[in-house]
């Protein structure tokens, strides 16, 4: 069931999801790899450079699309499950096996049109499944030269943060897995530790800072949050707390949202 998310902020920058039904763009794609491989993707799977998805900045998770090479002609179908990339020129962040499949792996980056579509089960769960579908028609030439054409005339995005939604201290549940029912939770802070142990849950470790910050602000609805940075992996944590009890409760509704790979860990401070 694809999940739309709330509003989200990256790098003081405001990203409102929604459930474009016809949503059909020209921009710049780019791709990411073995740098993320095995990484949390913002819907709670684990991203497999291999496989045929790709991220973007507010379309429900999961989603399909077509996505054209402009200079080639050549149109993909792939699954949208992830978010980004969080480059204000940049409509789509594709996988490496969709950037390969779809000719463009080589250029980094590359202009395409990227449409919302609607495909048959037998191609969703293909691509469910690791596997790629067929290429999709390539448009005819007089079509990839007017989306071309909009493409040049298209605005460049404004370097500027966008106001934050009017949600005080509400940010995004990106993988759209945590009950309505423990929003309210958001706004009361969490106790500070009254012993010298903290107790943490740790949800996920991972390569990209920007994926632990949408991972981190879609548990909001769990507890008190925190990113930091350890062994060259971005840990996204729910913390702290004063004792094991607390730390056991916040453990159960994490797994209850989806993240069953979550567990508790502690921090001890160094003596005086």
């Amino acid at each position: 069931m694809p999940k739309v998310g709330r509003p989200y902020q990256i790098g003081g920058v405001w990203y409102v999801p929604a459930d474009a039904v016809n949503y059909d763009e020209v921009g710049l794609a780019s791709w990411y790899g073995p740098n993320f491989h095995g990484a949390a993707t913002a819907n709670g799977e684990y991203y497999d450079m291999g496989w045929i998805t790709a991220a973007h900045k507010t379309l429900p998770l999961p989603s399909y699309v077509e996505v054209t090479a402009l200079d080639t002609g050549r149109t993909i179908l792939v699954r949208v499950n992830d978010r980004g990339p969080f480059v204000a020129d940049r409509i789509i962040d594709l996988s490496k096996g969709a950037a390969q499949q779809l000719g463009v792996a080589a250029k980094g980056v590359a202009r395409v049109r990227v449409r919302r579509v609607y495909p048959a089960d037998h191609d969703r769960l293909a691509l469910r499944s690791g596997r790629s579908v067929p290429l999709r028609s390539t448009p005819p030439s007089v079509q990839l030269a007017a989306f071309k054409q909009k493409l040049m005339e298209k605005p460049r995005p404004p370097l500027v943060t966008t106001p934050a939604p009017q949600q005080p201290g509400r940010l995004a549940d990106l993988a759209g897995i945590i009950s309505e029912a423990r929003a309210a939770e958001i706004d009361a802070p969490t106790a500070p530790p009254t012993t010298a142990r903290s107790w943490y849950v740790q949800v996920a470790a991972v390569s990209r800072q920007d994926s632990a910050q949408v991972l981190a602000a879609s548990l909001n609805a769990v507890g008190r949050t925190r990113v930091d940075l350890a062994g060259g992996l971005w840990r996204i944590r729910i913390g702290p707390y004063g004792d094991e009890p607390s730390a056991l409760a916040a453990l159960a509704r994490a797994r209850a949202g989806g993240y069953q790979d979550a567990r508790i860990v502690t921090d001890v401070p160094p003596p005086p």
